[in-house]
């Protein structure tokens, strides 16, 4: 269990209230609150900064050309890929690659098309995730199906989980796990349920040579991640949830168990202005500190779970047992997701609108829940407020 999130907040209320004072977007609009970070992170000035810098001093093409600014973009570019490795603690930068893409879809897709039918045998299966996001199940089903086009059987299992805790289910794991389980991808902090999916259980069920995925959408820039803790194979993470601009993301391959990580086709013009601002968000993430940051967002979900456990109209997502103030599960990460037991998702969300709180209200790109199961989902980052936090839970307690 953290710390207490009152202390937390005492703790760390100046620290924030320098770090919100960086967000242009946030500090000029004091009616709004925004509460959609899992969808896309707002940026601070110093990623907008280091964006307007580069397009007025030396904006050209990587790889293309040897005038200075042509030069300056690659150097700006291979120093970015040394700049993910040192921000995800990447104990072995000189085996370890990096590659950018437009996000997590494209990268998991990437290493569908281009990694994983180059591991795979006729009669070989994967684990994969059937409740996370459906950026981390499509790709997969894909793969399986080109690869039975080309004569190749394989068998995709379903990544099993506890009951009533939306966590994976190591035991369950260890025992369907056999000798042509060959790769599993999963997810670090559910992009719904908000919680922590203690991957390092995946590994330790599924042994040492199985390569593993990490879906890090959640988790790179809302707390800290260590490829040297987290014995992963890669890590795929979109800029623009980790305060860097849109089209931008990269994938981490540790390089160390199965062929080596080589994405096909030309590459084209990489997206070097989002690359420069993916530098420029992990330089700032870590100046703000990102275990401080987990620390304040933790301390703000559980303000909001403990006001939302206490109004019988509403449903809180996910694991029941900490929705309450001291409860030994570990708390939300950034993320709470709830329902209205007599208002539509959809509506609720325009309602909580009119009072300048901007959610997200669908379902969220949730893999094998149709639709229609809609839910409102709050998300939180530095820059949000307890303030906030009380006057969105006076709003939803007027509509009970």
């Amino acid at each position: 269990m953290a710390a207490d999130p009152a202390q937390d907040i005492r703790e760390l209320a100046s620290w924030q209230r320098g770090l919100r004072a960086q967000f242009p977007i946030v500090v000029g609009h004091p009616g709004l609150v925004y509460l959609d970070s899992a969808a896309t992170a707002q940026k601070p000035q110093p990623v907008l900064d280091a964006v307007q810098d580069y397009l007025t001093r030396s904006n050209a093409n990587a790889g293309r050309g040897s005038y200075p600014w042509a030069n300056t973009t690659t150097a700006l570019g291979e120093g970015a890929r040394g700049r993910v490795k040192e921000f995800l603690g990447d104990p072995r930068p000189d085996r370890s690659g990096v590659h950018f893409t437009s996000g997590v879809s494209d990268g998991l897709r990437t290493l569908a098309r281009d990694w994983l039918p180059g591991l795979l045998e006729d009669g070989d299966e994967i684990v994969v995730p059937f409740s996370d996001h459906q950026a981390n199940l499509s790709p997969w089903l894909e793969a399986r199906d080109l690869l039975a086009r080309q004569g190749v059987r394989i068998r995709v299992r379903e990544l099993p989980r506890q009951a009533g805790t939306g966590d994976y289910d190591p035991r369950e794991l260890e025992a369907i796990t056999g000798p042509r389980t060959r790769f599993v991808p999963a997810t670090h902090v559910h992009h719904v349920h908000g919680v922590d999916m203690n991957v390092h259980r995946v590994r330790r069920a599924v042994g040492p040579d199985v390569p593993v995925c990490l879906d890090a959408a959640q988790s790179v820039g809302h707390l800290p991640v260590s490829v040297a803790d987290l014995d992963v194979d890669f890590v795929v993470f979109s800029g623009h949830k980790t305060m860097a601009l849109p089209g931008t993301g990269a994938v981490w391959s540790r390089g160390q168990r199965g062929p080596a990580f080589r994405p096909g086709g030309w590459s084209g013009t990489p997206n070097t202005v989002g690359i420069v601002s993916l530098a420029a968000a992990l330089d700032w993430l870590d100046g703000a500190g990102t275990g401080r940051i987990e620390r304040w967002t933790v301390a703000l979900t559980s303000l909001l779970t403990d006001g939302l456990a206490q109004m019988p109209a509403y449903e809180v997502l996910g694991c029941r047992s900490n929705l309450a103030a001291g409860s030994p599960v570990q708390r939300r990460r950034s993320i709470v997701t709830f329902r209205h037991r007599g208002i539509e998702a959809q509506d609720l969300g325009f309602i909580l609108f009119s009072h300048g709180f901007m959610v997200r209200s669908d379902g969220h790109c949730q893999a094998g829940v149709p639709e229609k199961e809609g839910s409102v989902r709050v998300s939180l980052h530095v820059h949000n407020t307890p303030q906030e936090m009380e006057e969105l839970l006076s709003t939803l307690a007027s509509l009970q």
